[in-house]
């Protein structure tokens, strides 16, 4: 039986190099299955949608009994709220304003850019932890625990409990990540018990840490969410733990595929990789770069239009369901010259790989930063650092596309 277009991209066999299946659904920007989602395709066509207020991100909006293969599964109903992630305004703008307050501009403008000490310390600290330099696993030793390790300072959870704020992102990353040999047979609650239990584990121990921020506040983000008094009034305890979970998940998935896939594409341009060595303000457009030619998140599933909505002479009917393929309008030759090649000189890289509109990732100059140190210090410490495999060996999401390990190997590891 012939796979459609959206199925193949979900296929596993297509993980490693998608691009040729994107390639062939631009040629039908507007793509429609049965009674599938509207899959769009196209730079521009993307954009306009990302703004477009009558394109909801509510999963209450969703339309029951669909034949979305990107829907997510059924499983026990989560005890917290939806993150702003999932909601419209005006929700969404008041818990979006409320925690980016404690952020980033106007009111945190130093927040990010006051980490920077302390970012590259973990890095070099897990660079200097790399084991047998002849056969490293780049995303077990490092790209996996750095962003973790990160949000966990943000938050100011105590150095001891780090720890287990690893246990917790391992269990809950490996959720999202669908099963590779789905038993027929097998209790879909019994499969989702582990992360079902890390959840509540999380929430738990959230909700200690944010009572004890209450009373004795630091200066972590966490406590000055705990104790804010601004113009939307106080964060509930439900809402301060959905925004944690939120920062914790959304913000560790995506930084650690952006990491995976840049020193994988570093690696595959060496002339790039070599003149990061000696030039590492080079890390900047690299970055940008690599966030349209590899984006960590492909596709933007389960939007929802509140209204008729025509797209390039298609009519989309109200209540239908959308999946943007932002990776998709990357490397969409109608807006970028060359596609379909890594450069970083490219003068112009207005990408979607951070998303638009009122949804563009709110931890995007984080994610910016954590890459930038990331690739520039692994760029200028490995000794002819090299593949052991590729294509790696790749996650089983098609929407967080990332390695799941990168094995590489190099000669030493400089000081």
């Amino acid at each position: 039986m012939t796979q459609t277009l959206l199925h193949q991209i979900l296929d596993y066999a297509n993980r490693a190099d998608p691009y040729p299946i994107y390639e062939e659904l631009r040629k039908t920007p507007v793509h429609h299955e049965t009674d599938g989602p509207y899959v769009i395709s196209t730079y521009y066509e993307i954009r306009s949608l990302l703004h477009d207020p009558r394109i909801s991100s509510d999963a209450r909006n969703l339309a029951s009994g669909s034949a979305d293969p990107l829907a997510e599964p059924a499983s026990e109903e989560s005890a917290l709220p939806p993150g702003f992630l999932r909601l419209d305004p005006p929700e969404h703008d008041r818990m979006r304003r409320m925690t980016n307050r404690h952020f980033g501009p106007p009111h945190s403008p130093r927040r990010v850019d006051g980490m920077r000490p302390e970012l590259h310390d973990i890095v070099d600290g897990l660079i200097d932890g790399l084991g047998d330099p002849g056969r490293i696993d780049l995303v077990e030793e490092f790209s996996y625990p750095f962003p973790v390790t990160v949000i966990c300072r943000l938050l100011g959870v105590p150095r001891e409990d780090e720890a287990r704020f690893h246990t917790w992102a391992d269990t809950l990353a490996a959720s999202l990540d669908p099963d590779p040999d789905p038993d027929p047979d097998a209790d879909p609650a019994e499969r989702g018990k582990g992360a079902h239990e890390a959840r509540m584990a999380l929430g738990m121990y959230l909700a200690g840490l944010i009572e004890e921020r209450r009373k004795n506040p630091g200066d972590d983000m966490l406590s000055q969410l705990a104790t804010a008094k601004g113009q939307d009034g106080p964060m509930t305890t439900m809402e301060l733990l959905s925004t944690a979970a939120l920062l914790l998940i959304a913000g560790h998935e995506t930084t650690v595929n952006l990491i995976s896939n840049g020193m994988l594409t570093l690696l595959r341009n060496p002339d790039v990789l070599q003149r990061l060595r000696t030039e590492p303000r080079l890390a900047v457009p690299i970055v940008e770069e690599l966030l349209r030619f590899e984006p960590p998140v492909q596709l933007l599933p389960q939007r929802t239009t509140l209204a008729d909505i025509e797209v390039r002479g298609v009519t989309i009917p109200k209540g239908s369901t959308l999946c943007l393929v932002l990776a998709s309008g990357n490397r969409d030759p109608q807006r970028f010259e060359n596609p379909d090649r890594f450069d970083p000189d490219r003068p112009d890289i207005q990408h979607l790989g951070l998303g638009s509109g009122i949804h563009s990732c709110f931890g995007a100059p984080l994610a910016r930063l954590e890459a930038q140190l990331a690739l520039s210090e692994l760029a200028r410490r490995l000794e002819n650092p090299r593949l052991l495999d590729d294509p790696p060996q790749y996650r089983q999401n098609a929407v967080l596309r990332g390695p799941r390990h990168l094995r590489i190997a190099c000669d030493g590891i400089r000081p």
